[in-house]
């Protein structure tokens, strides 16, 4: 029995899980609409299926399970009319916010093998589902919400998941858009277990044949015996934890620039030279939306980003992001404004303002 499956989306079904697996290795598993598409077809046919008792999603290539959105698209789609709008945009952040939420309310066990890049649209389709998830990660996990460096915000859910993290480590992820390892994300919370990249050929084998009442339990006894291999208190987030809390609680980007200053350490010094090379506005966005997402739900969240990203496309620090990473390739983004010291607290709360009355929000429909 098999769902839908597209150029890049192959989906199966076997030992009642069904499996989708990403294939589009050359773009780093980086989701089109077709993708978003057939990943949500896939979920719904099997969600009230008594012959599908679980989900697994995976990657075919080692190198990443999901790199995100395909941003050259972004950039393609919202150059093309004024202001960015776009409706092939409107259509793919739509779709992909109501996958998200489809995901994080999954009525079945939903287990992400999270080998190699996981950032932007790859954490969407992996940290939902708090109640029936697993989350597994190996050695080659890059793990990231890296959206400040080209001029977005963390999305698809992550002003939830960021915001739940402890202390002020997401804030530290989500305004600097660092990359994580195994460790990092276990200790973060943005993970469950740890398995080498090596061993998950013989999980996935083990999946398509265990009899266990919870596919989550033969998950974890697989990866009991490689628990050491990646432990929490050794992650670097954890060795800087103190660190992190004292800078990232501040009140605002400038306070917690400040702050790192005056502190003559070598994470400090390397955090303040990586945040001067983000977008100065979408880091002020970021922070004000993790505040905001502590307060807020699930689909809450995905409402509030899903008007942030219209907003971020109509301002076009976006695009200039792109730009500068992906096509031209310079790396000397040009963002508006140019520093933290021109950032308005008009300008930040811009890109809070409601987009369409509730009656019309395109995921009104969202619970």
């Amino acid at each position: 029995m098999t769902a839908a499956t597209t150029e890049f989306v192959r989906t199966s079904v076997k030992n009642r899980i069904g499996f989708i697996a990403l294939d589009r290795p050359k773009a780093l598993n980086s989701l089109s609409l077709d993708m978003v598409r057939a990943i949500t077809a896939a979920l719904l046919q099997w969600q009230d299926d008594v012959e599908v008792r679980a989900i697994v999603i995976h990657s075919t290539s080692e190198r990443a399970f999901c790199a995100g959105g395909d941003i050259r698209f972004f950039h393609d789609a919202g150059t093309r009319t004024p202001q960015g709008g776009s409706a092939l945009l409107e259509d793919f952040f739509t779709e992909e916010y109501a996958l998200n939420h489809l995901i994080h309310f999954y009525p079945k066990p939903y287990i992400a093998l999270m080998d190699g890049v996981v950032m932007g649209g790859g954490m969407g389709v992996a940290q939902g589902g708090e109640g029936n998830r697993m989350r597994v990660v190996t050695e080659r996990t890059k793990m990231a919400m890296p959206e400040v460096n080209i001029g977005l915000f963390p999305d698809v859910g992550g002003g939830y998941f960021l915001s739940r993290v402890p202390g002020a480590v997401g804030t530290y992820l989500g305004v600097t858009g660092e990359t994580i390892g195994a460790a990092d994300a276990i200790y973060a919370g943005l993970a469950d277990v740890f398995v080498p990249g090596a061993q998950l050929p013989a999980l996935l084998e083990l999946l398509g044949t265990t009899d266990a009442a919870d596919v989550r339990d033969a998950v974890r006894q697989f990866a009991a015996p490689f628990a050491g291999q990646a432990v929490p208190e050794d992650s670097p987030l954890a060795i800087e934890r103190t660190c992190i809390d004292q800078h990232f609680a501040h009140d605002s980007v400038r306070a917690i620039e400040a702050s790192l200053a005056g502190d003559d350490s070598e994470f400090a010094a390397k955090t303040l030279a990586i945040m001067e090379k983000r977008s100065p506005l979408m880091m002020c966005v970021t922070f004000a939306q993790l505040r905001r997402g502590a307060k807020l739900g699930v689909a809450d969240c995905l409402r509030l980003e899903r008007t942030m990203v219209r907003r971020c496309f109509e301002h076009g620090e976006v695009l200039e992001g792109v730009r500068s990473l992906v096509i031209d390739k310079d790396n000397a983004p040009r963002w508006n404004p140019a520093s933290l010291e021109a950032v308005t607290t008009e300008m930040v709360e811009g890109f809070f303002a409601p987009a369409w009355p509730m009656h019309a929000h395109p995921l009104r429909h969202l619970a």
